[in-house]
């Protein structure tokens, strides 16, 4: 009689090992869809404006203002990372991890909210592109064989504003127990998108619904937010993990209804 409890009690074990397996991969899946679609759309829009500052002027002087952008980034990176994440006690860190989080997350549901609502116009990435050109191609010509400081500057702008941008939302998100891989996974898929749509500017960004994808990231940013800053504040939330799919479906219905009201209601 024994051996058949003992083989109930390890497909007992099993089972559990299955569904906690199962509760653990949804968090991180999240991790890793808002972090290849942040650090896409981030470094999409900052490789538009390189890419323009290069086509307009010199490539030399864009590389140069990029090259001395993706510097400041790393600096800013080795701070906001280890430092930040190490120093900080538990609690003040959700709490600090959950405001930044949702500091970026709403605005970029607001902002993409507006956007499907016909609020605004849609986002886009060849539009960047395009309004780069035209302030690069307004900025005074370098003397023959000088520097070409206006256009380094715009390279340099474009990539810092970006760039800080993906450190501090890729710092946050590794805030999740097992988000390393994930985010690693994440952003390297979108490094490579990003150097695929390089190869092909205006065709890819014509064609990428940056609207829908902003969305998409504010929803991601904001369930982390949320869920963060709670159990930094000592909330427990039902079902652990599971409560950054609610809260993301939460969020979803009310920015959902919220659209379809701006949509219908007058100008």
């Amino acid at each position: 009689m024994r051996a058949p409890a003992r083989s109930r009690a390890g497909v007992l074990r099993r089972a559990i090992a299955r569904r906690r397996a199962r509760e653990r991969s949804m968090p991180e899946l999240l991790v890793a869809v808002g972090a290849a679609l942040a650090v896409m759309l981030e470094l999409l829009e900052a490789m538009a404006i390189v890419l323009a500052v290069g086509i307009s002027r010199r490539w030399r002087d864009a590389v140069i203002g990029a090259v001395a952008a993706a510097l400041v980034c790393a600096g800013v990176a080795i701070v906001a990372g280890p430092v930040l994440l190490e120093q900080l006690p538990d609690a003040a860190l959700e709490l600090a991890i959950g405001i930044l989080l949702l500091l970026f997350g709403l605005e970029w549901l607001r902002k993409a909210t507006l956007r499907l609502a016909g609020r605004r116009a849609r986002s886009s990435a060849l539009r960047e592109h395009l309004d780069a050109l035209e302030e690069v191609q307004a900025l005074p010509l370098p003397r023959p064989g000088r520097p070409d400081w206006p256009a380094r500057a715009v390279a340099f702008k474009g990539v810092l504003l970006e760039g800080v941008e993906v450190i501090l939302i890729l710092t946050a998100l590794l805030r999740s127990d097992t988000a390393d891989l994930a985010v690693a996974v994440g952003g390297g898929a979108a490094v490579v998108v990003v150097a695929l749509a390089g190869a092909r500017l205006r065709g890819p960004l014509m064609r990428l619904p940056e609207t829908e994808l902003k969305y998409g990231v504010g929803l991601v940013l904001s369930s982390f937010g949320v869920v963060f800053l709670a159990e930094g504040a000592g909330v427990a939330w039902p079902g652990g993990d599971l409560a950054l799919v609610y809260a993301a479906a939460v969020l979803a219905l009310v920015t959902q209804l919220e659209s379809h009201h701006l949509a219908r209601r007058p100008s």
